[in-house]
């Protein structure tokens, strides 16, 4: 009974709250581009937040891709499948994780935390983590995963793979390991051996870690998100958070590449400048629209701004304390991805199976907002490049993730292109691996 009251009051105060606040543009290329409009910080009593309804796929449903596409189920009945690494011979790994709220995280009490954890239940993300990285193999070339075989367990939320040197290097909520690998092999023995630690508990706010090679293969480049959203959990908590890390194989040395970047988890490398990039999610409770997530390339020793301003040297007042000096060195992101989209997965398209328009553009994974009216993101953009930059001309890849009621069917998160050139999506709600080939081979 007093957690139905408990519910009902909240709904009701955030519902006042929210309407305190402008109601998000319906345009659903708001904040994309390389100069997005920056509406004026809005605050409500209460910060804005829903519950969409999960409704999952229908048999034989799919996400909807341009004409010209074919969409399939690569592999489906996943435990939370979010992040995907394509092995030489073909073989697919997919790692499995969710959520496991901490007590420690101040970020996430009250009916803030309420609501931000029934939603993550209801949508999967918060339960026990399974743990898990299967091998997913198309044994007969038909585009289709006929072969399902557990590759490794007994991680801790195991997210971003890579391979260098012969080594398999999985990153854990805590920090990467590394598995001996052979190619074909189909299981990894054990649970790792301890690479190098990143910032994780006891809060470990954002949690999921990426982790990829460098073009050379001698260098590793992590994913840490920040302790919360603003600074919340006090400034002494986020020390080597918001950031990239880099990682010298041979010298087993570990440094923090570029800050200030609240929540980066895709990272890939420019084809003809070989650059890295990466997408991040920004702040939340400062508007509908402010500010955009963001597509960006990083430079070694930058900093991108977070907690004390946002897209340059927009000052978040909420920081405390203030920090004038790192504002003013703060660097701009590149290319902003519309506000609350949660822009995960990242991959640049260098295969030829899909028309020479898509060859060396981004393919971005937006898993989708929970505190934005109306909702945006659930869907993946593909972002044009030329001479190494991004174009403004965005496009909707893969649609139909929320349906015409603005119920949940899935949540992209983790993007790659497999071996035959097409794009595989990992769906974390749906539990399905999405591929995505051209009706029609590129000539």
């Amino acid at each position: 009974m007093r957690r139905t009251l408990y519910a009902a009051t909240g709904l009701a105060a955030i519902s006042l709250a929210a309407c305190s606040m402008t109601p998000g543009s319906k345009d659903p290329w708001v904040g994309f581009g390389p100069n997005p409009p920056l509406p004026a910080p809005q605050k409500s009593l209460l910060p804005v937040v829903g519950i969409p309804k999960v409704v999952g796929w229908a048999e034989g449903a799919a996400p909807v891709a341009p004409a010209g596409f074919t969409v399939t189920r690569y592999a489906e009945g996943l435990d939370h499948p979010r992040w995907l690494y394509v092995l030489p011979n073909g073989d697919v790994l997919v790692s499995e994780s969710a959520s496991v709220p901490s007590p420690a995280d101040k970020s996430n009490q009250g009916i803030k935390g309420f609501f931000q954890k029934m939603l993550m239940k209801k949508v999967g993300s918060s339960k026990p983590s399974p743990n898990k990285i299967f091998l997913l193999r198309d044994v007969d070339g038909d585009g289709v995963a006929e072969s399902r075989m557990l590759f490794a367990q007994g991680l801790t939320r195991p997210f971003g793979m890579t391979l260098a040197g012969g080594k398999l290097y999985v990153a854990n909520d805590d920090g990467v390991v590394s598995f001996p690998y052979a190619d074909g092999q189909t299981q990894a023995a054990g649970t790792g051996t301890k690479v190098f630690d990143l910032p994780g508990p006891p809060i470990n706010h954002h949690w999921t870690k990426n982790v990829v090679a460098s073009p050379d293969g001698t260098k590793l480049y992590a994913t840490v998100g920040s302790n919360s959203n603003v600074g919340d959990n006090g400034m002494d908590n986020e020390v080597g958070r918001a950031a990239i890390w880099e990682y010298d194989i041979a010298s087993a040395k570990a440094r923090v590449f570029a800050s200030g970047i609240r929540n980066p988890n895709g990272i890939d490398w420019e084809p003809t400048t070989h650059v890295m990039w990466t997408v991040s999610n920004e702040r939340d409770e400062i508007g509908n629209d402010l500010p955009p997530d963001f597509l960006t390339s990083v430079k070694d020793g930058a900093f991108y701004g977070w907690p004390y301003s946002y897209w340059g040297h927009n000052v978040d007042v909420r920081a405390k304390p203030a920090n004038p000096q790192m504002v003013a060195i703060a660097t701009a992101p590149d290319f902003g991805l519309g506000p609350h989209t949660a822009s995960l997965g990242l991959t640049f398209y260098t295969a030829d199976a899909f028309p020479p328009s898509y060859k060396g553009g981004a393919f971005i994974g937006q898993h989708g907002s929970w505190n934005r009216k109306p909702l945006n993101g659930y869907r993946v953009v593909f972002i044009p490049f030329a001479g190494g930059r991004p174009q403004n001309r965005p496009q909707a890849f893969l649609t139909g993730f929320l349906d015409k009621d603005d119920k949940i069917q899935g949540r992209p998160v983790g993007v790659v292109v497999d071996r035959k050139g097409a794009l595989l999506v990992a769906d974390d709600v749906g539990g399905i691996v999405w591929r995505v080939t051209p009706t029609v081979a590129a000539k």
